[in-house]
């Protein structure tokens, strides 16, 4: 008996998506399911191309469609696995989005300032694009803006067309920022609906395009801007800094109850500093390494990972060019570990459908 596609349709119902919990069928992910002879052939589009248990769904597509071919006598020499990859929109009954472009959007935000906030939304959204996803970073902390610094964007021209500004492209990403829009060593001082007005300029009268993802780096502490951009976008959840510390640790704790009380769900914590790599290779737990993991633990979010502090990394950082940290093979790990960590969360948030405008009242 010969295996049909319609069998190896069958025997793919029987793999599940490990985050997501339901069969690749159910979740439309099955995109061509042939049989070519001895070969079979089989297209996979993941919900994100950082996608971590990749190898995970490869294994267990190998063995399914094995089984189905043992199971008719049809000799096979292997199963040829293609995957692709389509990022979910946001969920559609919150109406049209003022940025239809933008298939995700994933606030950075952090209790306090000076816990390298800034360093993980410019980390993570260039890790994102080294795994194929289209990107743009928001500098969302109009206080303090760091982004002219980190990007290398010192010496890039500003070009604006008709009301719409153009994101400067650099390190595989688009992004935008008000350093590059107001005198270098200007004081950015903003009232409430000043501030308002200013985030809601950058966001909404940038030229995002198409993307997978939009980071968007907000200030320190629980103001005017993340209630402004929880109440603008329909955001796909918000990943909290912190570093190792108590002190750290207590102000994480506000901005996790900040982003929950304003109905944006927390798709987990990152630790930064979270030890010392001096250059001999040795590392130092400068902070107490594994405080931010116990914050998640105690609060029953995910852990998303460590950063450690490494000479590299603020070379890096004030030369401009993130791209380098990927030379560095403990950077490296720690970014690519928070990439794939983050994407798994934001599918699993999609998946769920949990996105919802907050209503804010004030007594």
């Amino acid at each position: 008996m010969a295996l049909t596609p319609d069998r190896v349709l069958d025997a793919l119902r029987t793999v599940r998506d490990p985050d997501l919990g339901k069969d690749l069928v159910t979740l439309g992910m099955v995109k061509r399911h042939d049989v070519e002879g001895d070969r079979v052939l089989v297209t996979v589009e993941l919900t994100t191309p950082a996608c971590p248990m990749k190898d995970r769904i490869r294994g267990d597509i190998e063995a399914a469609v094995q089984t189905a071919a043992d199971e008719v006598g049809h000799p096979i020499s292997g199963t040829e696995v293609e995957f692709t990859a389509d990022v979910r929109r946001p969920n559609q009954k919150l109406g049209e989005s003022p940025l239809p472009g933008v298939r995700q959007i994933v606030a950075v935000g952090a209790g306090k300032g000076g816990v390298g906030k800034s360093t993980i939304a410019v980390n993570l959204a260039v890790g994102l694009a080294r795994h194929g996803a289209r990107v743009g970073l928001l500098d969302g902390d109009i206080y303090g803006p760091s982004l002219p610094t980190m990007l290398g964007l010192g010496d890039v021209q500003t070009v604006a067309r008709g009301s719409m500004l153009m994101p400067f492209e650099t390190h595989g990403i688009k992004s935008m920022t008000i350093g590059k829009l107001v005198e270098e060593d200007k004081a950015l001082v903003w009232r409430g609906p000043m501030a308002h007005g200013a985030f809601k300029q950058l966001a909404m009268q940038t030229e995002w395009g198409e993307l997978d993802y939009l980071i968007v780096d907000l200030p320190p502490g629980t103001g005017d801007v993340p209630l402004t951009l929880a109440q603008l976008l329909p955001l796909s959840g918000a990943i909290v800094v912190c570093t190792p510390q108590r002190v750290a640790q207590d102000d994480a704790r506000r901005a996790v109850r900040m982003f929950e009380n304003l109905g944006i769900e927390v798709l987990g914590i990152v630790e930064n500093m979270s030890h010392f790599v001096g250059d001999d290779g040795k590392e130092y737990d400068l902070f107490g390494r594994g405080g931010a993991e116990v914050l998640a633990q105690t609060m029953g979010l995910p852990f998303l990972g460590g950063v450690p502090i490494t000479p590299a990394l603020r070379k890096n950082s004030d030369s401009g060019n993130p791209t380098a940290n990927w030379d560095d093979p403990a950077l490296a790990a720690a970014f690519d570990a928070l990439v794939t960590h983050a994407a798994s969360r934001i599918s699993i948030a999609a998946a769920q459908g949990k996105y919802q405008m907050p209503t804010i009242s004030v007594s």
